[in-house]
Formats: C-alpha cells, sequence, structure tokens
C-alpha cells in the first residue's frame, strides 16, 4: 500500500479538486477557480489541503481560522468540504487530511475545530469520531444563501 502524501493545494490542483466537489455534491455551479486556491494560499487564516496517493490527488480539505473573543487571542477552526474520492476510502487519506487541519490549528493555539457533516452520511459521521470528534456534543444549523432574506 502506497503512503499519503498531504500538502497545501496548488492553482495546478483546480481540476482535480473540482471532480472531487463534485463527487461531494451534485452541483453544476460547482466551479473551482485557480486564481482563489492562490487567494486562499495567501490567506494566513485559511489553508486548502490535497491528498495524494501515487501522485494523484484523491482527497481534499479546506481549513479557516475565525477570530473568537472568548478565550484571549485563540481562533477556532472550521473544516469544510473534506472529500476523499469513493475508490480511496478507508486507505488513511482522510485520516491524513485531518490530521493536517489539527497540526493546523494547534499551530495556530485554536480553542476547538468544528465542522459540520450532511445528516445523511452516516459513513463519513464514524469517520468524524474515529478521528476524535464528538457528534452529539453540539447541533448544527446552516442557512443557504438562496433562503436569504436580505
Amino acid at each position: 500500500m502506497s503512503l499519503v502524501n498531504v500538502r497545501n493545494a496548488k492553482i495546478t490542483d483546480a481540476n482535480a479538486i473540482q471532480v472531487l466537489y463534485q463527487e461531494l455534491v451534485n452541483n453544476p455551479a460547482v466551479s473551482v477557480l485557480p486564481e482563489r486556491i492562490a487567494e486562499i494560499e495567501k490567506n494566513v487564516n485559511s489553508s486548502l489541503f490535497v491528498g495524494e496517493k501515487d501522485g494523484e490527488v484523491v482527497g481534499t480539505v479546506l481549513v479557516s481560522l475565525c477570530l473568537d473573543v472568548m478565550f484571549g487571542y485563540q481562533p477556532f477552526a472550521v473544516v469544510e468540504n473534506i472529500i476523499v474520492t469513493a475508490s480511496c476510502r478507508g486507505l488513511g487519506v482522510g485520516t491524513e487530511l485531518m490530521r493536517a487541519v489539527e497540526q493546523y490549528s494547534n499551530s495556530a493555539h485554536c480553542s476547538k475545530i468544528m465542522l459540520l457533516s450532511s445528516a445523511e452520511r452516516v459513513e463519513a459521521h464514524d469517520f468524524f469520531e474515529n478521528v476524535g470528534f464528538i457528534g452529539s456534543s453540539k447541533k448544527g444549523f446552516v442557512k443557504y444563501r438562496r433562503h436569504f432574506t436580505v
């Protein structure tokens, strides 16, 4: 079994990330722009990681730091859009991506890492619990742009 390599995404990863996102959500509006990846590369409060096996991008995760006032200067981290292609699940890619998120969050002195997962993604919930997340401690709520009232 080959090792998993996790690194920061590059603009040349845009197409591979888009394919992964389309696997995550069946939405024709998904559009990963190289220039947006470049912006994230420069942003000290966000990191977009990719996981590779045999030189191919097979997973990705975005982590963003949110400023907070509750614990002095400690931010908290929010994880979004974690996906490992179906053929590589169970091979350690997701675990290594989440390890990178945890290292990034730890180096930023985050008080916690939060994520939301679609209610029907039971296998993903099991994965998140296996890497240390507690699914029963909070309840998440989402309001999508199409439902904004302003």
